[in-house]
């Protein structure tokens, strides 16, 4: 399978689907959304939000489409790209239910009065560049993006890089058993670098079966990001690899739909989302930081660090957006650096062994070093897309009543 035909839908039949159980209503003085939603209180969004909220940033979302009409997100969505070209439309049930998601938790102002209610988002006021990169689950015409929108990936980092994105978030990947670097998508993802757009991804959610490196996470200059509980504690779906900088809350985090519903999911799409909101934070506060000063901020202000430092579930730990914007006033800008020359003999590094496909030990396994090597072996199959969807666990009240499409 050549670079270009990868394909487009990153996300495994499970991971879309919306089968959840009603949660008893609040009282009429309480939002039951608002409540449930414990992430903000763990990345001590409040005493962040003393220095930004996010103003004058741009994060595009690569992703199945952002509804802009939804109530939490009204005027925060910019005119964006539908790099796919085909499949559900506005008021389909499987249009854009993913990436609205997303975009709340990046960017969601909640409504009602004060904004009392429904999601609020780490910077609430960073505006959402939606990106149709993949299609949902459901829709009809997934396996048809699989063959034919292969590049799509690659051409929406471009385009959003091009468009005005300050942060770029990848709440996908591919960690199939076929995964493997696509020169393309790395090269889009350099080109964004190059250009002093962050880039965030999430790390995997392979953590139960076989750890497997996850794709656009492991390319170098991404801030891979694993998913942690509101403890901090990994969560054990969480993919487990050397790439991994930091976790952020990915375990019954609430989840904002086009059908005016809110849901708990869990998955590193999630993580991922809470920190390419952070970076905003990070960019709005000190827009002259370069990419690599942000995800060595990120890195280096995390909480409930590990005992080394750094591990392969958390990086190096729980990410905090106060202790990264009081530790980058300190910081003189750098200039955006280009990365190491792509597929170089140690371009992804040797990486921790990870499980042999037959076997429950580890050991030597089939080590990334081979993952171009298996490319070409299996070219030709289609890879079965990896679930970095948060997987929805309950489904909250509804706050508001269905709005017409």
């Amino acid at each position: 399978m050549s670079p270009s035909r990868r394909p487009a839908a990153f996300a495994a039949a499970a991971a879309a689907a919306l089968a959840l159980a009603l949660l008893s209503a609040a009282p009429a003085q309480a939002d039951a959304v608002r409540d449930a939603d414990w992430a903000l209180d763990a990345l001590h969004a409040q005493h962040a939000w003393r220095t930004t909220q996010g103003k004058g940033i741009t994060v595009a979302v690569l992703d199945t489409g952002v509804d802009g009409t939804h109530p939490d997100l009204t005027g925060q969505v910019l005119p964006g790209k539908d790099m796919v070209g085909f499949g559900a439309k506005r008021g389909d049930s499987s249009w854009a239910r993913h990436g609205t998601g997303m975009a709340g938790i990046i960017a969601g102002h909640g409504h009602g009065p004060g904004n009392s209610d429904g999601v609020l988002g780490i910077a609430p006021e960073a505006k959402i560049l939606p990106v149709r990169v993949i299609l949902e689950d459901k829709d009809p015409q997934r396996k048809k993006a699989r063959t034919t929108r292969g590049g799509a990936l690659a051409e929406g980092i471009r385009w959003a890089a091009d468009h005005g994105a300050d942060v770029i978030n990848l709440s996908l990947g591919d960690d199939s058993r076929t995964a493997h670097p696509e020169k393309l998508e790395d090269e889009a993802v350099q080109y964004a670098l190059s250009k002093g757009v962050v880039v965030v991804a999430s790390a995997g959610n392979g953590g139960e079966n076989g750890d497997r490196a996850s794709y656009p996470a492991a390319y170098p200059g991404v801030i891979a990001v694993a998913a942690a509980d509101r403890y901090g504690n990994h969560a054990s779906f969480s993919t487990r690899r050397w790439y991994a900088a930091v976790s952020a809350p990915g375990v019954d985090v609430v989840i904002a739909d086009p059908d005016r519903s809110y849901y708990e999911g869990w998955g590193t799409s999630t993580a991922s989302a809470y920190v390419s909101g952070t970076a905003a934070l990070i960019r709005s506060a000190y827009p002259k930081l370069s990419p690599a000063q942000i995800k060595r901020l990120l890195e280096d202000t995390t909480r409930d660090t590990p005992a080394a430092g750094r591990d392969d579930s958390l990086g190096t730990g729980f990410v905090d957006p106060a202790a990264a914007l009081k530790a980058a006033a300190s910081l003189k800008p750098e200039s955006p650096v280009p990365s190491p020359s792509p597929y170089s003999g140690t371009y992804f590094g040797s990486g921790p062994a990870i499980l042999r496909a037959t076997g429950g030990q580890r050991g030597g396994g089939m080590g990334d070093g081979l993952a171009l090597a298996c490319a070409a072996a299996g070219a030709g199959l289609v890879a079965v897309a990896c679930a970095l969807w948060p997987r929805p666990r309950r489904r909250l009240r509804k706050s508001l009543p269905p709005q017409p499409s």
